[in-house]
């Protein structure tokens, strides 16, 4: 990841401040006239010099940003290299030119062809729906901002983010206990909500970024990512499976030696190889599910106001399967969006905690309207305790 980061100096322009009469320098300066154009050739070289360095180093950032998402799709067009060669290899080399038994031949292609449609259909979701942003409600408004910008004063500028946040059902904390806020997204970060550097944007119920989907897995595809590593399990086990006796065929010399042996063999070994990888992730995925836990929070506990807890959203096994998968259960193992909530609130393990703060008396008053405005009213939680940690 490349980041470009500019400082900006303050550009001290008063010769001899304050002491303007007495600088025997100043007054030579006045004595001597100088016309327009010396003044202008003598101020010229300066502004352009500064004006190119910071145009040049715009379109180097441009340049390196540009460079960073084209090779981030190279993970991407590996996979699906692979999965085209994979196609190939099944349904001509080896049902078309290797099979002799009609049957056979008819029920592989039908089978292989659910899990390649299924497969491909949760990639494509895994990779382009967009991760979930906060809403409006966690952003700082444009008076907000104006007001907080212009305050000089660290603690009006704390009591400013204090006030917004009194308004907002944030229970998880930082490490060091405030509230967190993303200073880049200008936004106080709702539960479980990250901000993603390869994405630059608050994600919500962040996982991880993935570079085989080259996207922020969260709440709006986590389930999409699941069902992705479910079917590429079964379509890596299905190929494996039904190409397994006609590699040992090839091994054995029983099959004539034709360009088919090359591609079956390497079938077997590939389709072996990334099931076994897939299990691992998949087998902890499914612990993740299990448990409520995020990635990011099985390594670092989310903290609340009674200090870090790993299982403080965990609300039994059932509800927690729910609020991936929804509930309708038909609709688990197809990929359509399905997951419980808008990605603002989660339910805590802890019932005490959400009796604290009366705004979660009512799920659905974070719920966007057909506009896209919130609606409900806002009841303020009157904490002083509170502070506000800057995250960059």
């Amino acid at each position: 990841m490349l980041y470009c980061f500019y400082s900006h100096k303050k550009l001290l322009a008063n010769h001899c401040a304050g002491q303007w009469a007495g600088c025997t320098s100043c007054r030579a300066a006045s004595r001597s006239p100088m016309s327009p154009m010396d003044r202008g050739q003598d101020r010229q070289p300066s502004t352009d010099t500064a004006g190119g360095n910071i145009s040049w180093t715009m379109a180097l950032s441009r340049g390196l940003r540009c460079c960073q998402r084209v090779f981030s799709w190279i993970p991407v067009l590996i996979i699906t290299s692979v999965v085209l060669w994979s196609y190939y290899a099944y349904v001509f080399e080896l049902c078309l030119f290797t099979l002799t038994n009609t049957l056979e031949k008819v029920v592989y292609l039908l089978v292989f062809h659910v899990c390649f449609v299924m497969f491909s259909w949760t990639y494509w979701k895994s990779i382009f729906t967009p991760p979930a942003s906060p809403c409006k409600k966690f952003q700082l408004s444009y008076s907000d901002k104006q007001r907080y910008e212009m305050e000089e004063r660290p603690d009006a500028q704390k009591q400013i983010l204090v006030e917004i946040a009194k308004k907002l059902p944030i229970f998880t904390r930082a490490q060091s206990g405030a509230i967190r806020f993303c200073d880049r997204c200008q936004v106080l970060k709702p539960d479980r909500c990250h901000h993603c550097s390869v994405c630059e944007t608050c994600v919500l119920k962040m996982d991880h970024h993935c570079p085989w989907v080259n996207n922020c897995v969260g709440f709006s595809n986590y389930k999409f990512f699941l069902l992705f590593l479910s079917y590429s399990m079964l379509y890596c086990i299905f190929i494996a499976a039904t190409v397994f006796q006609y590699f040992l065929k090839f091994w054995s010399g029983d099959l004539p030696n034709r360009p088919a042996k090359f591609h079956v063999l390497f079938l077997m070994f590939v389709a072996l190889m990334f099931f076994v990888s897939l299990m691992f992730l998949f087998g902890y995925h499914c612990w993740l599910v299990a448990k409520n836990r995020s990635t990011l929070e099985a390594f670092s506990a989310p903290v609340f106001l009674s200090g870090p807890d790993r299982n403080g959203f965990n609300v039994g096994i059932r509800k927690n399967l729910q609020q991936v998968f929804g509930e309708e259960r038909r609709l688990w193992f197809i990929p359509v969006f399905t997951s419980q909530g808008n990605g603002h609130y989660f339910p805590l393990k802890n019932r005490s905690s959400e009796s604290q703060n009366p705004l979660l008396a009512n799920e659905d008053m974070w719920e966007e309207s057909d506009d896209g405005s919130e609606e409900g009213s806002l009841v303020e939680d009157q904490d002083p305790s509170v502070t506000i940690e800057m995250e960059e």
